[in-house]
């Protein structure tokens, strides 16, 4: 056995050892019971690649240094300060982070090449050529996403004529600009540098067009271009760990986007090319037509009918985001339960800015993840429900998704809200959701309407409850 190979094995075990534990990890994020183990699972696997790798020999400690301090004082702080109602988007800028990285280590090793006035082979320079493209798109991408989602920018579809055109064309350039790369044509490194910034441009631009309604979809499609971008980087430095990594993150996130379109019934080609999100109000214009039978109640009303119920199905959306209501909905929860009364929560696949957004803040407000319900096995539950408490979920309780062809949510699974005894619906106002569509549950017999900010509300409600 060569010294080289003996100097080798110990780093490729400890890579192995990552692998695994980062499928183990996964595994176990798949279960809000074991999330918490599956992500320190794979914190520890994180930290034997990063020591294996420092083991090979650094050229410069100064800047590793720098590169870990900085990087691990961001994301200790980020953890701490960032709030939970803000997940969303920081789980978009980190995710175009590492697309980032991606992007500008391809772009490293393409250029010790041209640098050495030598020639990179064609798996180096198709590889480094893919990486960097995918890596600039999902930087780009993500840092619009993250502008929606902060409301920096509208979160509505930013659409003009002949946009798919457009993005058509720069597709083009950067098919060509890769294969002059690779076919080492004249001014090669030139082409390198038009296909990095088209990949750049593709990237906002197709973003722009996508609404905040399909924001959990792209938020996943663009996790797993990032992981395509680090699996093709690995390719690059001979790195197994990146491979595996790469490829867990690419089809995990592949998996959970098109898991994502299902759930609104809709291809994943519609999410990204169909502007949905833009206002499509009914005949009856945003909200008129609901707004025409609607009964408004009082917290007071709320309480009296919650404090008398035998079982109670809350229903979370974004507008318990907004208002960080999560806590007032856990005492609302525990003061119910002192009477006896049996709380569940209903959590639609695309309820908030992002897969499991519910699921995350209620888990802040330390909800029992026995409590949570998938669509699938709570609908059924509606039916024999006393109430079921609607927090600023719009659309994914909409019952024009099973009865109107002309909605532009027809067909979409919902959550079956209209099929509980007693509705009550927390909104700021009668303005419609992200779809631009009234929603018929509003004008519905047995639906009342808890105007205002949702956790003035609970907390409202929660006053009411104890006082009976």
């Amino acid at each position: 056995m060569s010294t080289d190979t003996a100097l080798a094995n110990p780093v490729e075990y400890a890579y192995l050892i990552t692998g695994i534990l980062f499928i183990v990890g996964l595994r176990y994020l798949s279960s809000p019971k074991t999330a918490r183990l599956g992500n320190r699972i794979s914190a520890v696997g994180m930290l034997i690649a990063v020591v294996a790798v420092l083991t090979q020999g650094i050229a410069n400690w100064y800047v590793i240094g720098a590169g870990l301090i900085v990087g691990g004082a961001v994301g200790i702080i980020s953890a701490q300060r960032v709030k939970m109602t803000a997940m969303p988007q920081m789980v978009a800028i980190f995710n175009g982070a590492g697309g980032g990285a991606a992007s500008l280590v391809a772009a490293g090793e393409l250029l010790k090449y041209f640098n050495a006035g030598t020639t990179p082979t064609y798996d180096v320079s198709f590889t480094s050529v893919l990486t960097a493209a995918i890596g600039a798109l999902s930087f780009a991408g993500s840092i619009i996403a993250f502008l929606k989602l902060q409301e920096l920018m509208t979160g509505r579809p930013i659409t003009y004529p002949g946009q798919q055109i457009v993005n058509a064309a720069i597709l083009i350039v950067i098919l060509g600009s890769w294969g002059m790369v690779v076919a080492n044509a004249p001014n090669a490194l030139d082409w390198f540098w038009v296909a990095l910034v088209a990949s750049f441009a593709l990237g906002i631009l197709f973003v722009l067009p996508i609404g905040g309604a399909d924001m959990p979809v792209v938020i996943s499609l663009l996790n797993s271009f990032t992981g395509v971008a680090a699996a093709s980087t690995g390719f690059v430095l001979g790195n197994n760990v990146l491979i595996i990594s790469g490829a867990l993150v690419g089809a995990s996130g592949t998996l959970l986007t098109f898991m994502m379109g299902k759930a609104m019934n809709r291809s994943v080609t519609n999410v990204l090319f169909g502007a949905f999100g833009s206002v499509q109000t009914t005949s009856g214009g945003s909200g008129a037509k609901a707004a025409q039978n609607v009964r408004s109640v009082s917290p007071d009303d709320v309480g009296a009918l919650l404090a008398y119920a035998d079982e109670v199905i809350i229903v979370p959306g974004y507008g318990m985001a907004v208002a960080q209501a999560q806590h007032s909905v856990r005492e609302l929860e525990a003061q119910l339960e002192k009477r006896g009364i049996e709380v569940k929560y209903a959590i639609h696949p695309v309820a908030g800015r992002m897969p499991g957004h519910m699921n995350v803040l209620l888990a802040e407000a330390n909800v029992p993840y026995t409590s949570l319900y998938d669509m699938d096995d709570i609908n059924p539950e509606f039916e024999r429900a006393t109430v079921a408490l609607v927090i600023g979920a719009n659309d994914v309780t909409n019952p024009a998704a099973r009865t109107d062809k002309t909605s532009p949510i027809y067909g979409m699974p919902i959550l079956d809200v209209d099929k509980a005894e007693n509705i009550i619906v927390l909104k700021r106002s009668m303005n419609s959701g992200f779809a631009g569509i009234d929603n018929p549950l509003f004008d519905n017999p047995k639906t009342a309407m808890l105007f205002g900010d949702a956790k003035k509300s609970l907390d409202g409600v929660v006053a009411s409850v104890k006082a009976l």
